[in-house]
């Protein structure tokens, strides 16, 4: 009974108005008749973020959810929450901008919502070919975790990831097939110092986004 009471056309993108996420709206689009976004506020290094995200809410008209999840930042120092903490690899490589807990407590809290709004679908931009050692990337989590939202609520919600096999040079491909290449290299906010398009250009996340854009602008030249 519970599988009829579920809106299969209807989703939920896990939303921070970067590049991956920003890609998962528009593929989101397309597949399903109605998307809303929630965005989670747990302190996160630059508040532009949040304001990137409403931006672009507003700009594809989709309701937009604004969740309070500062109690992230309380928990445990790091880099992605602390503005003076320089950015690095710790000891066992995992780099210091990863928040312990921060996908489990997304894909929960993202999961309730589509419970009060019988929402089937659940998509995230989460990525294990271009993960950046966050454990929380993985496959094996997501599905995992999907297990547990169902079992949890007597639902049969499914977790999307579209980019989970993709590198940076496939996401940026994804998002011409989409049709909007321009429109999230110019619009989404990736970069840890706070820069939207391109960024600063040195940050990791900024490197990793570059290297992929110019892959792929490269192999789409050499294909014309």
């Amino acid at each position: 009974m519970t599988e009829q009471l579920l809106d299969k056309n209807k989703a939920i993108v896990v939303f921070s108005g970067g590049q991956d996420s920003t890609t998962c709206l528009f593929w989101a689009k397309k597949h399903f008749d109605e998307v809303e976004l929630v965005t989670f506020k747990y302190g996160q290094r630059h508040a532009q973020e949040i304001e990137v995200a409403q931006a672009i809410a507003d700009e594809q008209q989709l309701k937009h959810h604004v969740l309070d999840m500062s109690l992230l930042s309380q928990l445990t120092p790091n880099a992605l929450t602390d503005p003076n903490m320089a950015i690095e690899a710790n000891d066992d490589d995992i780099p210091n901008t990863f928040v312990p807990a921060r996908n489990l407590l997304f894909l929960s809290f993202a999961g309730a919502l589509a419970y009060q709004l019988n929402a089937k679908n659940i998509i995230t931009g989460v990525c294990e070919t271009d993960f950046s050692g966050y454990p929380d990337c993985r496959d094996s989590f997501v599905k995992s975790m999907n297990v547990t939202l169902n079992l949890s609520m007597d639902k049969n919600f499914v977790i999307h990831t579209p980019l989970m096999w993709l590198d940076k040079k496939e996401t940026w491909a994804l998002s011409d097939d989409l049709g909007v290449l321009d429109y999230i290299r110019e619009r989404t906010l990736t970069c840890y110092n706070g820069i939207i398009g391109d960024g600063c250009g040195t940050c990791p996340a900024c490197k990793l986004r570059a290297r992929g854009l110019n892959n792929y602008l490269v192999e789409k030249g050499a294909n014309n």
